[in-house]
């Protein structure tokens, strides 16, 4: 048996009122691998331990199956947990570990069947007696998921379970992981700040966000069209390109979007989302594109859609199959502030706007809260530039994905065609523009 799960404007507080999880709404369907995916301290493992019913819910409501289950013991909840740090009891063997539960529920009954199934199921029979110390972190995990497996849950919460592991043995357990849930068909929640877990496991991805839902979708969808640029920077690898622009569109002539020293020309005739660019005619922007939304090659070889740069080759990072090219283009790189801290830090507010402040500031504001704070930082017009970042500066502006046989070199300046059908523009506070938030991604394509 599965069971659905339902949160619905679920919030949680625990040091002075402030929210780690904040109107949370998520419906889980009966056998659906769902992956929280956010950084370190946006409230995903709180909301895990909420539907486990480890912490209390200040606010909304869980629903089990339909049913109201706020106040329902764990006991009682039919779920099993996987921990990030194994949580297997030092002084018992492996059998002992998985069997455990099963005695505390049916004192009566006799574990072992139902243990070496599970042992048998997860390859691991030659380890059921031999004790926590004598295994290996793989072998411990694997042995933390039989006690799960074992009591024949209705959901299996895995919190973080594959952080401690090398990397080699992340990618092996993943696959076994992503095997195991499907041969069971349990719901299963899968927390991690891994975006290529998320990506790899999940039927859908929730991203977090300082205790605030983002997105939610299949991890295709929260790839190819994020909703805001925090969800751009923070699924993808390499990282996006996110650069400042202004936009530039005069009556009498092309449309464009300016990149500092170069910029980028929109084609005639203007597509939908582009057009809709006109709004935002000489204000700054953050334009973003992927590793593969760029590629090598000099203007001629352009496609109908592709438009030319040019790059100065800063950094070669050589990864087998493919290498990463850093090049400088003469842009501005947009900042996603305090990307992988656990809260943004709250702003100042203004007390001379908020005296006469109107109905519709209050609301922004508002709406504001909401999204955990800003997403994007860019300078309004008039006030200073803020001070330059003591970070170490990342080689180059512009990352583009290409194949080891294009000979490239350090210096070496190198023409660029760029698919606007892959260009996002997000505003000055990070949401995204185009293309237009009202397009469905079309996932045929």
């Amino acid at each position: 048996m599965t069971r659905a799960i339902s949160l619905h404007d679920v919030s949680k507080a625990f040091t002075r009122g402030v929210p780690v999880v904040d109107r949370l709404s998520l419906d889980i369907a009966p056998g659906e691998f769902l992956v929280l995916l956010g950084p370190s301290g946006c409230g995903k493992s709180t909301v895990l331990r909420m539907i486990a019913g480890l912490e209390e819910i200040d606010d909304g409501r869980l629903f089990l199956d339909g049913e109201y289950a706020n106040d329902l013991p764990p006991s009682d909840r039919d779920m099993a947990m996987v921990f990030q740090n194994f949580a297997l009891y030092p002084s018992m063997t492996s059998r002992d570990n998985i069997g455990f539960p099963l005695r505390i529920e049916s004192p009566g009954a006799d574990p072992a069947p139902r243990v070496d199934a599970t042992a048998r199921m997860l390859g691991i029979e030659d380890l059921l007696d031999r004790f926590p110390a004598q295994l290996s972190g793989g072998e411990r995990q694997r042995v933390a998921m039989g006690r799960a497996i074992a009591r024949h849950p209705s959901a299996f919460l895995m919190d973080e379970p594959l952080s401690n592991l090398d990397a080699k043995l992340r990618n092996r357990l993943r696959a076994e992981i992503s095997q195991l849930t499907r041969e069971l068909g349990v719901t299963t929640v899968y927390v991690t700040h891994d975006q290529a877990e998320a990506m790899s496991l999940g039927d859908r991805v929730a991203v977090l966000r300082g205790g605030v839902l983002q997105q939610v979708g299949t991890p295709r969808a929260v790839y190819s069209l994020p909703s805001n640029v925090f969800v751009a920077a923070f699924v993808g690898t390499p990282r996006i390109n996110l650069l400042r622009g202004l936009v530039r569109a005069p009556l009498d002539g092309a449309m464009t979007i300016s990149l500092g020293k170069q910029f980028l020309r929109l084609p005639e005739p203007l597509s939908l989302d582009h057009r809709l660019l006109r709004v935002q005619q000489g204000r700054e922007v953050i334009v973003g594109l992927r590793s593969e939304a760029v590629r090598i090659a000099k203007p001629a070889a352009a496609s109908t859609g592709e438009v030319a740069l040019t790059g100065l080759v800063e950094h070669l990072e050589f990864q087998g199959h493919e290498v990463l090219v850093h090049f400088n283009t003469g842009s501005s790189p947009a900042v996603v502030p305090e990307l992988e801290a656990p809260r943004p830090r709250p702003e100042r507010p203004d007390r001379r706007r908020r005296r006469d402040g109107t109905v519709l500031h209050r609301l922004r504001v508002r709406a504001g809260a909401r999204r955990a704070g800003t997403v994007a930082t860019l300078d309004p017009p008039g006030k200073a530039p803020r001070p330059p970042s003591t970070e170490p500066r990342v080689p180059g502006d512009l990352i583009v994905r290409t194949t080891p046989d294009i000979p490239l070199r350090h210096g070496m300046q190198v023409p660029l065609l760029v698919d606007l059908a892959h260009l996002f523009v997000f505003d000055q506070s990070g949401e995204r523009i185009c293309p237009s938030p009202a397009r469905l991604p079309d996932l045929e394509e």
